[in-house]
């Protein structure tokens, strides 16, 4: 069976690409519209709000700017009006279109913020239009329900905002990006074995920390959304702060760690820890360290921790498409969810 999901996974490496061949050289019109401001609100739902973490760590540790996630009810139900001078609203949605979203940015911007979105849904889109500058991702259209390149290409733009916000890293790292991707649509790692140690369990806890926790929660949304698996996406620090109580025989741990990094050590210590317990540990990236400690393992990139999660979700989508066909379930089409959502 050949799914819309399955193509448009490796559709990633062209889409990241050109995003970025579109967007690095506009880091000068981020450091512009960004002047004057001290701290980041993001403003997103769904994938686009994980994609939002990953912004969120990133600014943190390596633009060294404040971060938060905004709760879009502040503004569209509580309606609540807040001082927001020197803040930089950065608005997320795939479509571009998702209403809560267009509104909070509005929202954002009549407080006072400076505004930035971030869309697949082109200039012309309604998102776009709200914003001061808009970084308009070229995935091209996605067809399958769970977002999969339309994400990826939202990581490579926040990348972009990081960099135009003076964060410390090498832009070279991101040219890197799509060859990794590519490497990894190809050889996901030992897939069958995650596949079948997962299509037999009700429910599986989902855990990264640091820059890798955005690839966390989204891999748990994709199983929970095209696996009706129940899947929990945790911290690995929360996770040991009582959730661990529920990873047994029957709910395995998907740990997710880049090859390098200061939040690697712990996540093998966890992977040991849940083994030792007599559950699975399956792994995604986290070199050789990770998949020895784990019971099987994905491959992860080949890239700097700061852009890992650009290619650390891949292995993931991967497996989700495929233990959704494993089960039966297209995959393609989810019950009960469409594109584009919209909530009051």
């Amino acid at each position: 069976m050949t799914t819309r999901m399955r193509g448009e996974i490796a559709e990633q490496p062209a889409a990241i690409r050109a995003t970025l061949d579109a967007l690095l050289p506009r880091t000068g019109d981020v450091e512009a519209v960004a002047r004057g401001t001290r701290h980041l609100l993001f403003v997103a739902r769904g994938t686009s709000d994980n994609a939002a973490v990953y912004g969120r760590y990133l600014i943190e540790s390596r633009a060294g700017r404040m971060a938060a996630m905004g709760a879009p009810s502040v503004a569209t139900t509580y309606r609540r009006r807040l001082d927001l001078d020197g803040v930089l609203a950065v608005g997320l949605s795939q479509s571009g279109r998702t209403e809560e979203i267009v509104e909070t940015l509005q929202w954002a911007k009549d407080c006072g913020a400076k505004t930035v979105a971030i869309t697949n849904g082109g200039e012309e889109s309604p998102l776009a239009q709200a914003a001061d500058l808009a970084l308009c991702t070229l995935a091209g259209e996605e067809k399958a329900v769970p977002a999969t390149k339309t994400y990826t290409t939202q990581l490579a733009a926040l990348a972009v905002l990081a960099i135009g916000l003076g964060a410390d890293v090498d832009p070279d790292d991101l040219r890197r990006v799509p060859d990794a991707v590519e490497k990894l649509v190809s050889d996901p790692g030992d897939l069958d074995a995650v596949v079948e140690g997962l299509a037999d369990k009700p429910g599986v806890v989902v855990s990264g920390r640091g820059l890798a926790f955005s690839t966390a929660l989204e891999l748990a949304l994709k199983l929970k959304e095209a696996c009706y698996l129940h899947a929990m996406g945790l911290s690995y620090a929360d996770l040991l702060h009582g959730p661990i109580a529920v990873v047994d025989a029957e709910t395995p741990a998907i740990l997710v760690a880049a090859g390098q990094g200061p939040t690697l050590a712990g996540t093998v210590a966890l992977a040991e820890r849940v083994t030792g317990a007599g559950a699975a540990a399956f792994g995604v990236g986290g070199g050789e360290r990770l998949a020895a400690a784990s019971t099987a393992a994905l491959n992860g990139p080949d890239l700097p921790e700061w852009v890992a999660p650009l290619g650390l979700i891949v292995p993931g989508q991967l497996l989700t498409e495929a233990l959704a066909r494993r089960l039966g379930i297209d995959p393609d089409s989810p019950r009960g969810l469409k594109k584009v959502t919209q909530t009051d």
